[in-house]
């Protein structure tokens, strides 16, 4: 079974910057879309970023552009979400997921998701 992990959460104060990656443990993420996620306490699961096995990518929360930059080293098996200038406004736990081919910012449409990173941002 597919096991995607996420790496790279924790505690950063207001305007700090962190990089999470997702790793595939067993299967290979080229050729497949990789989406970054958020759910914050009480909030519905949102798309942050995604990207295709191209490079193409999209952004589906404006609050995140300019400041996240979502990556991918198909070499590696890896796709990153580099997170500057932080606000607590992200706070959040951020999962990966992939699906075939497209992006898509709809939780729903993804097939595989790694368990989770706690992202939080307080000073």
């Amino acid at each position: 079974q597919l096991q995607l992990v996420e790496s790279g959460g924790g505690l950063v104060q207001p305007g700090g910057s962190l990089r999470l990656s997702c790793a595939a443990s067993t299967a290979t993420l080229n050729y497949y879309a990789v989406g970054w996620f958020r759910q914050a306490p009480g909030k519905q699961r949102e798309g942050v970023s995604c990207i295709t096995n191209s490079g193409a990518f999209w952004h589906y929360v404006d609050s995140v552009k300019g400041r996240f930059t979502i990556s991918r080293d198909n070499a590696k098996n890896t796709v990153y979400l580099q997170m500057n200038s932080l606000k607590p406004e992200d706070t959040a736990v951020y999962y990966c997921a992939r699906r075939r081919i497209y992006c898509s910012g709809n939780p729903n449409e993804y097939d595989d998701w790694g368990q989770g990173t706690q992202v939080t941002v307080s000073s």
